[in-house]
Formats: structure tokens, C-alpha cells, sequence
């Protein structure tokens, strides 16, 4: 599948449709097949016990999968996640970037179905995994 928004487009979505946290994500690499973003970590993505937070890794997980969608489909900003499990496997490291790769596994008409892998940078084991199930809006 060819995509239809390259990183510099998807940046510029996430800018002017969120700009609240487009600051905080960075696309590393994009093909059809794989997404990666980083998180940059700073002082709000922490909690207590010297982690990164759980609302923080979904986050990612979040923004990975739905940047990964929009790749594919063209710049569909009602695209929604309509489910998410998240595993927490390992701590990751206070203070050190965030990096999820993403794989969309079924794209239909309807529903895409995601599972991210998020490591923490200085890390070589994942420390969370997630799988996303997102609604996509009927076009016209």
C-alpha cells in the first residue's frame, strides 16, 4: 500500500489539529509498513518511583498509531481510537526519550487495527506493547 501523507505532512496535521502536544513527538521513520515515533520525555512525563507514566506510554502509543493510519488514509482527522490494551513490561528510565514503532496489522474500511512496540531509548527490550483498534470515518 502506497501512502497518501509523508512525515512532513503528518507533522503538519499533528501541528494544526494538536498542537497542544504536537511539540512532544517526533516521526523517525515511516514506510507502509512500519511507523516510528519518539517521545521526547521531559519533567511532565514522569511519575513518583523515578518512571515515565502510564498515560504518557499510551500517549505514544496513541499519536504512533494514529499517525500511522493518517499515512495511509489521507488526513482524516475524526479517525478514533475505539480501543486500547497496553501491557507495561519494564520500567522504562526517567528522562530518556521514548521510542515506539508501530505496525498497522488490518486496514479496512471501517476499523485499522495497530500493535506498537514502545522502547525506552537506552534500552534494548520493549517496555510496553500495545494493540489499538481505531474507527475510521465514512468519507462524503
Amino acid at each position: 500500500m502506497a501512502l497518501k501523507m509523508n512525515a512532513a505532512e503528518l507533522t503538519a496535521f499533528l501541528l494544526a489539529e494538536f498542537p497542544q502536544v504536537a511539540d512532544e513527538f517526533d516521526i523517525t521513520d515511516l514506510s507502509a509498513a512500519r511507523l516510528e515515533v519518539a517521545l521526547r520525555v521531559g519533567d511532565k512525563h514522569l511519575r513518583p518511583g523515578g518512571t515515565v507514566s502510564g498515560p504518557s506510554m499510551f500517549a505514544l502509543a496513541d499519536v504512533a498509531a494514529y499517525l500511522h493510519i493518517l499515512s495511509l488514509i489521507g488526513p482524516k482527522a475524526l479517525a478514533v481510537t475505539t480501543n486500547c490494551g497496553i501491557d507495561f513490561m519494564r520500567k522504562p528510565s526517567a528522562g530518556v526519550d521514548l521510542l515506539c514503532k508501530n505496525e498497522v496489522v488490518k486496514l479496512g474500511r471501517s476499523l485499522a487495527v495497530c500493535q506498537s512496540l514502545i522502547y525506552s531509548t537506552d534500552q534494548t527490550q520493549p517496555v510496553a506493547r500495545a494493540n489499538l483498534t481505531y474507527s475510521i470515518p465514512r468519507d462524503g
